[in-house]
């Protein structure tokens, strides 16, 4: 890895192919993800999050990662 936004970049993917592949994605992962994550990968992390509430029954907490993503992105 050449620097540290590759580093962090490597991390965040990692992260949202878990998140994308566990039907109940961890709070801890989503909510290292949302810290971690350069901004530019935000419209496909919520892309992912939609897909499960729509698929799913969605709990609180997903609701909450979905809400806060969609507020900090229309800031």
């Amino acid at each position: 890895m050449a620097n540290r936004m590759d580093a962090r970049t490597v991390f965040s993917e990692v992260l949202l192919d878990r998140i994308r592949e566990d039907r109940y994605p961890s709070y801890t992962e989503m909510a290292i993800f949302e810290q971690t994550a350069p901004m530019e990968m935000a419209p496909e992390y919520l892309e992912v999050l939609i897909e499960k509430v729509a698929s799913q029954r969605p709990s609180p907490t997903m609701l909450r990662h979905i809400s806060q993503l969609l507020n900090s992105v229309r800031a």
